[in-house]
């Protein structure tokens, strides 16, 4: 339609009598691009709608698995199951470990959102990247440990210090290396390690599992996004890590790398500024 806009006003004018019409022409340019503006944002609220759509679809189906869940459990036990004192014990802590999962979720939520909206303002300062990456081994080394996976950081030549936000950080290496643990089979490995460049320090997330196919690597940092609904959703997560990765990123000037194979395992990284003091 606009390509037509465009061609049709000045079809049958005469050569000679162009230059006359140059106001005319200027005229149709005008109104040829100020034409491809609008459609532009349409086409930008027609997405921004169908990706609102898309979200609370998303959330709506995400809150009411621990929802129903834990009504379930509730519901058994006040249909008489209550009675029963191992059952009353078993039900109990099954709905606590929905409500527990609706309560992740939700500070998920919170999270990426108060991100988004730039509630959350990052507070910069020298850290030390080996220290930051030591507490969260220790923090997930006993959910490694029921799937005998071994989870190892390696030791650098010298400190890691870098240019970064402790607490943002440690959520993006705690979701890394969580996601890692998720989908690396019993007997499997996660590795992290370093690489130091002039400017910058490399910190990547090494595993043995799964693997992701190619095709996903453009959408798995989009929330509730998952390579394989059913099997992603067992393994546990609330689909937000990697969009909660990338936003915390972002506000570093960084972004997360992925590197993977199918039934090998997936590598994913991240590069943060070296602080003046490793500098000097």
């Amino acid at each position: 339609m606009l390509g037509k806009l465009r061609k049709k006003e000045l079809g049958g004018i005469k050569k000679e009598q162009s230059g006359a019409l140059n106001p005319l022409k200027n005229i149709n340019e005008e109104i040829y691009s100020f034409a491809l503006l609008k459609q532009k944002e349409i086409d930008e609220l027609k997405k921004l709608e169908a990706f609102r759509k898309e979200f609370i679809a998303d959330v709506s189906h995400e809150l009411k698995t621990p929802i129903f869940a834990a009504q379930g459990f509730v519901h058994t036990l006040l249909d008489g199951a209550v009675n029963d004192k191992n059952v009353r014990t078993r039900f109990l802590k099954k709905a606590a470990k929905s409500l527990d999962g609706l309560d992740v979720l939700v500070q998920d939520l919170l999270t990426l959102s108060q991100i988004e909206t730039g509630d959350i303002k990052m507070k910069f300062e020298s850290i030390d990247l080996h220290k930051l990456c030591a507490e969260v081994v220790d923090q997930l080394e006993e959910k490694s440990e029921k799937k005998e996976i071994r989870l190892k950081l390696m030791d650098p030549q010298h400190k890691l210090l870098v240019h970064a936000d402790w607490q943002r950080i440690t959520q993006v290496v705690t979701n890394l290396v969580s996601n890692a643990i998720n989908y690396t089979g019993e007997g499997g490995e996660v590795i992290i390690s370093f690489e130091t460049s002039k400017k910058n320090i490399t910190t990547s997330v090494t595993d043995t599992g799964d693997g992701i196919p190619q095709q996903h690597f453009s959408r798995i940092f989009e929330r509730f996004y998952r390579v394989d609904k059913s099997r992603s959703r067992e393994k546990g997560g609330t689909g937000l890590g990697l969009a909660i990765v990338k936003h915390i990123l972002e506000g570093h000037g960084s972004r997360a790398e992925v590197e993977s194979e199918v039934g090998k395992g997936s590598t994913f990284s991240f590069k943060l500024q070296k602080s003046k003091d490793d500098e000097d």
